[in-house]
C-alpha cells in the first residue's frame, strides 16, 4: 500500500485524525503542540500519526491535502486545517460543532 492510499485508509477509518510532529504525549513542535492543546481543551478522542516515523507519509501528506505544512487536521474524512486555522475556528467558535458532529 503506497503512502496515499495509507493515509486515505486512516482518515477514512478515523473520525478526527492530527496529522503531526511527535505524539500527543511528546509533541516535537510549537505547532503540533498547540493544536494538541485545542483538541483536548474539546475532550474529544483523536489518532493521531506521527509523520517524524515515517517519511513517506510525511511527504505524503502534504500532496495528499495540497497544504504545505504539519500538522493536518482532518474531521470526518475531511482536511480542516493546519495549527493558524484550528486556532481560529476554535476563538470563533466555529470547532466546536465541526468537532460535535463528526462524533455524533
Amino acid at each position: 500500500m503506497n503512502a496515499e492510499e495509507r493515509i486515505r485508509q486512516t482518515v477514512t477509518n478515523n473520525r478526527i485524525v492530527l496529522f503531526m510532529k511527535g505524539s500527543p504525549d511528546f509533541p516535537m513542535c510549537g505547532f503540533s503542540a498547540a493544536t494538541v492543546e485545542v483538541l483536548n481543551r474539546h475532550g474529544v478522542p483523536f489518532e493521531s500519526v506521527d509523520v517524524l516515523q515515517d517519511p513517506e507519509i510525511r511527504e505524503g501528506i502534504k500532496h495528499f491535502s495540497n497544504w504545505p505544512t504539519i500538522p493536518q487536521l482532518y474531521v470526518a474524512g475531511d482536511f480542516v486545517g493546519g495549527c493558524d486555522i484550528i486556532r481560529e475556528m476554535d476563538e470563533t467558535g466555529e470547532l466546536a460543532p465541526v468537532l460535535t458532529r463528526a462524533l455524533a
